[in-house]
C-alpha cells in the first residue's frame, strides 16, 4: 500500500523545469533517501509531497488524497505529513516543551495535561528531556534540530520528511542528530523520505535510495544493489566521487 506516489509529476519556476517526469512510489513504512548533486531537484520533490510546493502538471497522492488537486484540504494532508527543514526554524520565543506542546494543542486540541505528558515523553526519546525549560537560544544546533524533530513526532504523523536535516550543523553534531532519525525510521509503521549527503546513515536507515539529477529520477535501486553498483551510470559516477572524497 503507497503513502506517497508521484505520477507523471512537473515542476516549473517560470521556464525552468525542475521537476521532469517524476514517477515514484513509496510504500506505507518505507524508508527511502534522495540523493544527488546540488540542485538536482531532491528537496523541491520533498517539498511537494506537504504541498510547500506545488506541482503544474500530473497527480501526487499523499495518503489516498491528490494534493494537485484543489478540493484537497492541504492542511489535513500536513497534519499527517512532518517535516524537518535543514534550519530548525525553532519558535525562538518559547521554550523547547512549548515548541513541542503548540501544534497538538492548536491543530489536535489536545488535552493539555496529556499534551505535556506527550511532549515530555517525546523529548525523553529524543534525549532532551533535561532542556524542557531552556529557551532554543541556550541550546546547541544539534538539540535544535532534535527539538524540530520531536515537534514534528508530536503531531503523530503518518509520514516524515527530512530535507538535509544535518546539512547546517557542525560535524560532532550530527551523530546525535542521526542517531534520533534512525530511531524515528525504525518505528515500523513510519514512512520517511530523507534528502541527506551522508552516505554512511543512507546505508544504515534506507530500504531504497534514489538518485536524482537535473530534475529526472535516474536511478531507484534497493540500498544494497546501489552502493554496490547503482543502475545509473551517472549515479555511479557520483558515488565514486563522494566515497573517493
Amino acid at each position: 500500500m503507497s503513502m506517497i506516489e508521484f505520477r507523471d509529476v512537473q515542476k516549473y519556476y517560470g521556464k525552468f523545469h525542475a521537476l521532469k517526469d517524476i514517477n515514484l512510489e513509496i510504500d506505507k513504512g518505507e524508508t527511502v533517501v534522495l540523493i544527488g548533486p546540488s540542485g538536482s531537484g531532491k528537496s523541491t520533490l520533498a517539498r511537494t509531497v506537504n504541498g510547500l510546493e506545488t506541482i503544474q502538471e500530473g497527480q501526487l497522492i499523499v495518503n489516498g488524497h491528490d494534493i494537485a488537486d484543489r478540493k484537497t484540504d492541504i492542511n489535513r494532508i500536513r497534519t499527517d505529513v512532518g517535516m524537518v527543514f535543514q534550519h530548525f526554524n525553532l519558535y525562538q520565543n518559547k521554550n523547547v516543551l512549548e515548541n513541542v506542546m503548540l501544534a497538538p494543542r492548536i491543530v489536535l486540541k489536545l488535552d493539555e495535561t496529556e499534551n505535556k505528558k506527550r511532549a515530555m515523553d517525546i523529548l525523553d526519546q529524543v534525549g532532551l528531556a533535561d532542556k524542557a525549560e531552556n529557551m532554543p537560544s541556550q541550546i546547541s544546533g544539534g538539540q535544535a534540530q532534535r527539538v524540530a524533530i520531536a515537534r514534528s513526532l508530536a503531531m503523530r504523523p503518518k509520514c516524515m520528511l527530512f530535507d538535509e536535516p544535518t546539512s547546517a550543523l557542525d560535524p560532532e553534531m550530527i551523530d546525535d542528530v542521526l542517531r534520533v532519525i534512525k530511531y524515528v525510521t525504525s518505528q515500523s509503521d513510519m514512512t520517511s523520505l530523507i534528502v541527506t549527503h551522508e552516505m554512511g546513515f543512507a546505508q544504515e536507515v534506507a530500504n531504497r535510495v534514489i538518485f536524482m539529477d537535473q530534475g529526472q529520477i535516474l536511478a531507484d535501486d534497493e540500498t544494497s544493489k546501489f552502493f554496490e553498483n547503482p543502475s545509473n551510470p551517472r549515479a555511479k559516477q557520483f558515488l565514486s566521487k563522494i566515497i573517493k572524497h
